[in-house]
């Protein structure tokens, strides 16, 4: 009777251990899908930001102005921030810090971008709008943005932006800031 009491504990070990095994193998799928989710939500949820305008993102195209009408009975305030990220070695600034627009009319303002520095520098400038319902009606037509800018040593250069408030803006949107943040780019 004892030798068959061992063979039970003996085939009761295994059978945990062979259980132990299967968790770990499912805990590591686990998480190696968490790792793959995470990975992927990053691109997924920039796509959504910049096709809803959510969190302040905006397009990073040029919009196209398809006979919109100028709503000349309606103010809305722009304002603009800059900042330079670390390592970029630049001064960034808008000319103005803000501009009354009407809905529908195209506005044109400058920011100024000096390398402080003694070598090239390459920088990108990535934009926000706040309130975040309003991003998606600040539509660019030109941009700085767009396209990677390079400064020599010393160098001054304006960077124009066009641009015009959709005039599909919410009427109790009387304000919104449009921030630009530049970072150093490799060359």
């Amino acid at each position: 009777m004892e030798i068959d009491a061992k063979k039970t504990d003996l085939s009761a070990i295994e059978l945990r251990s062979a259980a132990n095994k299967k968790l770990g193998y499912k805990m590591i799928w686990v998480v190696v899908a968490a790792l793959l989710f995470a990975f992927a939500l990053v691109p997924i949820y920039d796509v959504l930001c910049t096709m809803t305008g959510l969190n302040g993102k905006t397009k990073s195209t040029a919009s196209e102005l398809n006979n919109t009408k100028v709503d000349e009975t309606r103010w809305v305030t722009v304002q603009f921030t800059t900042s330079t990220m670390p390592g970029l070695g630049w001064n960034f600034y808008p000319k103005q810090s803000s501009i009354k627009v009407h809905p529908g009319k195209v506005e044109t303002v400058l920011f100024e971008a000096k390398n402080i520095t003694n070598e090239v520098v390459a920088g990108r400038a990535v934009p926000s709008v706040t309130p975040g319902v309003a991003a998606a009606h600040l539509k660019k037509l030109a941009c700085f943005c767009f396209e990677r800018q390079a400064l020599n040593p010393g160098e001054t250069k304006l960077l124009p932006l066009r641009f015009f408030v959709s005039p599909d803006i919410p009427a109790d949107v009387k304000e919104m800031t449009l921030s630009y943040a530049f970072f150093s780019i490799d060359k």
